[in-house]
């Protein structure tokens, strides 16, 4: 296996590591609900299960 001949110094690495950041995720609003919510996700809101503006599922109660 290969090994490096010299350390590569903190300064080094980190610069070529300048690019690698966090993005923030896109939020979207909600057609229907008008709720904030990520992109091709679904989101719960008032007991349902919203997906795209439509009810996909709701949720039980227990009586």
């Amino acid at each position: 296996m290969a090994h490096p001949k010299r350390k590569i110094s903190k300064t080094r690495r980190d610069k070529r590591r300048t690019h690698i950041n966090a993005e923030m995720p896109t939020v979207a609003i909600d057609t229907t609900t008008g709720q904030p919510h990520l992109y091709h996700r679904a989101h719960w809101f008032e007991g349902k299960l919203y997906y795209k503006g439509k009810v996909v599922m709701e949720k039980e109660t227990l009586a």
